[in-house]
């Protein structure tokens, strides 16, 4: 388990590094994350590297005992380099270059890119070799995030254009046929002509979309991997991972195939940013964790954990006393096994000066310093304990396609497909259910029960191993607008929704409406939600139960002939199909007895309290997270607020 802070040392004096790093140790830290800005402190003309100034960092980090989580610098191009190459420089959706002066301004398509980050990187990796202080290797920082996914520049034109070329094997009718280009007129006679999908009047074709953004997540992905080949092939033994951001579900790029090149994926992980009124909710922070854990069904790392209020321009809201230590509480229960506080001191120049650290800007040790203190020595005993993965008998299940088709169209103004995710998700964490959330490509063995939210893209091998999954004993709950398009992101002439999975699941979408704030309607149960009433809404669909048990129907009176929900019996197993939006009650009632069927049982505890259990079956302890601001009373103990107790279970 490494314990530790992101120390930026280049930033301060260096006449501080001795005390700094005293202090980190007083901390009770045995490791830093270090140099991930650093590439004009190693690079500062073209091929000239200097690492004296972090060989000095290591070399005092080491005589303390520290072990070093090293950064590759791509993140923050060095000024020269934009003014060498300025088309290494991203561009925005008008065609205007990003400005050189933020961070993640270069684009993932940029031969000068791949050149000049594989120099510095060879370099780092050929200097840095033999160095076992360095436990792990950071590639970039937060690929994607804060619109660096998205491109229109030249470059990534040609690089789309080729892309498409190779995927459509250099045959230009196959991708006018399977973009039905022929509406609108929209024929392409070379792969030159296709456009990218920057503003134009009313919208580009929905499939050539969909490639879109399965180029641009190819882009990312492809940079990581290059990353992690370059390191592995100096330093074998090198282990590489990266710091994911929050929103991962909205990039446009797939995390989960990031994923797969790190030998585990990490989490910046902030449930408060600068302009907001409070804190997430606790089940939005664990669904984010959840997330993550998800991305390659292991633990994984929090490499920032906030202390302090954080905001560029706006400051936020400000952690109540040890608020912020239950944070880093519950990422360790949630399958955290290494945490690094964001950051050691507040900067007093940049963009991030009123991201608050440790210490703030007047350096003096104050109550975060002790929380994180008091973290650290209470923690380190459950290390055993917290580095067994977790298990979850329920996972939420997501496709990046089918996210990115609702990008591209849609469909409802009220439908958020990761606010939908988290609805069925609190359920389990209201519970003390553990849950994962996870990729469409995923290991499905080991659960009994699968939720698929909004799964729009039908894919047939995926479709497969649902059917296997449901008849080898497993429940399944499909949604409103699940397996609705094909691959390309089209419709599918001749075929009833849900599309090849209608007769598996006993129903058929037979209409569709989207609804808008105040156009709620009525919902009855029918079977065993018989007497139960209650209201849907978001979207609509009138299904046609073909051999499913109706278990609510429109109560309204144009649709009372449709169901709502029905369910159905497959072999050992059972599919629900959910056609709408349903309010919490209902939605619970219907998960409640999902669950219970798979002996998937609640733990209770008061409004505000989480309880994760962690460990193998001899050494087992028990999280007992209260994250009210008030004192609360659970199992005869009172909890302080935002405490958390640890017992061996």
């Amino acid at each position: 388990m490494f314990l530790g802070v992101d120390y930026y040392p280049e930033q301060w004096d260096p006449s501080m590094l001795e005390e700094d790093l005293d202090n980190i140790c007083e901390l009770g830290c045995n490791a830093i994350r270090i140099a991930e800005f650093g590439w004009h402190r190693m690079e500062k003309t073209e091929g000239q590297f200097d690492f004296s100034f972090f060989d000095h960092v290591i070399e005092r980090a080491k005589a303390r005992g520290l072990s070093i989580v090293m950064g590759t610098p791509t993140a923050t191009i060095p000024a020269w380099l934009a003014k060498k190459h300025p088309a290494i420089l991203s561009e925005f959706e008008n065609g205007s270059k990003r400005t050189f002066g933020g961070r993640h301004v270069y684009c993932f398509n940029s031969k000068e890119m791949y050149v000049y980050s594989e120099r510095i990187i060879r370099a780092m990796a050929e200097h840095y070799r033999n160095e076992p202080s360095i436990v792990a290797w950071q590639i970039d920082n937060e690929l994607g995030h804060e619109d660096s996914d998205i491109c229109y520049c030249a470059q990534c034109k040609a690089a789309f254009q080729a892309w498409l070329r190779e995927k459509f094997q250099g045959d230009i009718d196959r991708l006018n046929q399977t973009y039905g280009t022929v509406f609108w007129s929209q024929e392409y006679n070379d792969f030159d002509e296709i456009p990218l999908p920057a503003p134009t009047i009313t919208t580009h074709n929905p499939a050539l979309r969909l490639d879109w953004e399965r180029f641009r997540s190819e882009s990312i992905v492809k940079f990581a991997a290059f990353q992690r080949r370059l390191l592995k092939e100096i330093m074998p033994q090198a282990v590489v991972m990266h710091d994911f951001p929050g929103g991962g579900l909205g990039k446009h790029v797939d995390y989960s195939a990031v994923a797969r090149h790190l030998a585990f994926a990490a989490y910046n992980n902030y449930p408060v940013w600068g302009g907001q009124r409070e804190p997430l909710p606790p089940n939005e922070i664990a669904f984010g964790l959840d997330y993550i854990r998800g991305l390659k069904q292991q633990n994984f790392w929090i490499t920032e954990a906030i202390m302090g209020a954080q905001g560029h321009d706006v400051t936020g809201f400000s952690p109540r006393p040890n608020q912020a230590k239950m944070w880093a509480y519950q990422g360790m229960a949630r399958g955290c096994e290494s945490i690094f506080f964001f950051r050691y001191r507040g900067a007093t120049k940049g963009a991030e000066q009123f991201c608050y650290g440790v210490l703030d800007a007047d350096n003096v040790k104050r109550r975060k310093f002790y929380e994180v203190q008091s973290f650290f020595r209470d923690i380190k005993t459950y290390a055993q304990q917290l580095e067994t993965p977790m298990a979850s008998q329920a996972a939420i299940v997501y496709d990046y396609d089918s996210l990115a088709a609702f990008r591209i169209q849609r469909q409802s103004v009220l439908l958020d497909c990761e606010a939908e995710m988290e609805k069925f998700h609190k359920f389990f964490y209201d519970r003390n259910i553990p849950v994962d959330v996870i990729p469409a490509d995923s290991d499905l063995s080991g659960y009994r029960l699968l939720i698929l939210p909004q799964m729009i893209i039908s894919k047939p091998e995926f479709q497969a191993r649902i059917r296997a999954f449901v008849e080898q004993g497993g429940t399944v709950i499909l949604t409103y607008r699940d397996f609705v398009k094909d691959s390309d992101n089209n419709l599918v002439l001749g075929k009833q929704i849900p599309v090849d999975f209608d007769a598996f699941a006993g129903v058929c979408v037979a209409e569709t409406e989207s609804l808008q704030e105040g156009q709620e309607f009525p919902l009855t149960g029918e079977g065993e939600l018989a007497g139960i009433q209650g209201q849907g809404g978001i979207f609509r669909e009138m299904l046609l139960p073909q051999g499913g048990e109706v278990l609510l129907r429109y109560a309204d009176p144009f649709y009372q002939e449709f169901a709502a929900a029905i369910r159905m019996a497959q072999k050992d197993g059972v599919v629900y199909y959910l056609g709408c939006g349903l309010e919490e009650p209902i939605l619970a009632r219907i998960l409640e007895q999902a669950a219970t069927r798979q002996g998937i049982l609640p733990e209770p505890s008061p409004a505000g309290v989480e309880i994760v259990r962690r460990g193998g079956p001899k050494d087992r302890i028990r999280m007992v997270i209260n994250h009210n601001a008030v004192e609360t009373v659970f199992d005869g103990e009172t909890l302080a607020p935002f405490q958390c107790s640890i017992h061996r279970a």
